[in-house]
């Protein structure tokens, strides 16, 4: 069985990544760029994420950035080098371009697929596809400072990487559509009122302590109780009331166990934290 401390993630070029008490911070780093999203970046981030799930090496995946912005969004390379892609025979051409972006969404899709929560402490400006990756992270905090900003109708395109399909689930309606429709900022405080943050803080270093503390106590609890909770929550999102108590009732069937129960309950007893074994990893392939 791979541990936490044998992955290792020296050769990153976008991003560093520490785990740490169940817990795996993801910082962006390349301040001097805004932490602009360029083409190493949609491969590292689903790689770092999806290896930290496979060998079970995160209870909590934490995503911060380093710099005066958290992200710039999509880096200018990747525009050029999808202009690159617009030559030769129309249909071919267009089920190019569709394969690629769906490749760029994947990127963002592990997030909501990868079995531990993940929580994004954003400060300063969080611009088009940040709003797409902060979208399908379980929850967000910022700073007082932070905006947020559905930048693409602005350069002319609609986003596509998940924003406009994940933020009517998160917030009003009528606000995700002005704000795609605008492109103008989203402010911290208003944020925190229709519900897109869960938290605002005074500054980065506030705002990064308190979104490890909320980490840690999700950590504490059972990675698998808290598997079940993000599969459910997510999977009553897409599908009715009906069909998601169906997937309850059949993830009770075969999930519920009694040894984390017991150590829970024990635990409570004895007034100490309870010790819950690591969900397993990723099997062996044949």
């Amino acid at each position: 069985m791979t541990t936490a401390a044998a992955l290792s993630f020296n050769n990153l070029t976008t991003m560093t990544v520490s785990i740490e008490h169940h817990i795996a911070h993801i910082q962006l780093s390349r301040p001097d760029k805004l932490n602009s999203m360029v083409p190493a970046f949609w491969q590292e981030l689903p790689s770092v994420v999806r290896s930290i799930d496979e060998h079970s090496a995160a209870r909590v995946i934490v995503i911060s950035a380093q710099g005066k912005h958290f992200s710039a969004g999509m880096d200018l390379s990747v525009f050029e080098n999808m202009a690159k892609d617009f030559s030769g025979e129309p249909a071919r051409r267009a089920e190019r371009l569709r394969r690629m972006v769906f490749e760029l969404q994947d990127s963002f899709n592990a997030l909501e697929t990868v079995r531990m929560p993940v929580l994004a402490a954003v400060h300063g400006g969080a611009i088009g596809g940040a709003v797409d990756m902060l979208s399908a992270c379980c929850s967000r905090y910022c700073t007082q400072e932070a905006f947020f900003c559905i930048k693409e109708t602005q350069i002319g395109m609609t986003a596509d990487l998940g924003t406009l399909q994940r933020l009517p689930h998160i917030m009003p309606h009528g606000l995700v559509r002005e704000l795609a429709y605008t492109g103008r900022n989203l402010s911290a405080d208003e944020a925190l009122r229709c519900g897109f943050v869960n938290q605002v803080f005074s500054d980065p270093i506030a705002l990064l302590e308190g979104v490890m503390s909320i980490a840690k106590a999700i950590a504490a609890n059972s990675p698998m109780a808290v598997h079940g909770c993000k599969d459910m929550i997510t999977y009553a999102r897409d599908h009715s009331v009906a069909d998601s108590l169906n997937h309850m009732a059949t993830w009770q069937a075969g999930m519920f166990q009694m040894p984390d129960v017991h150590t829970a309950i024990q635990a409570q007893k004895e007034r100490k934290p309870p010790q819950f074994d690591e969900l397993h990893t990723r099997f062996s392939r044949l």
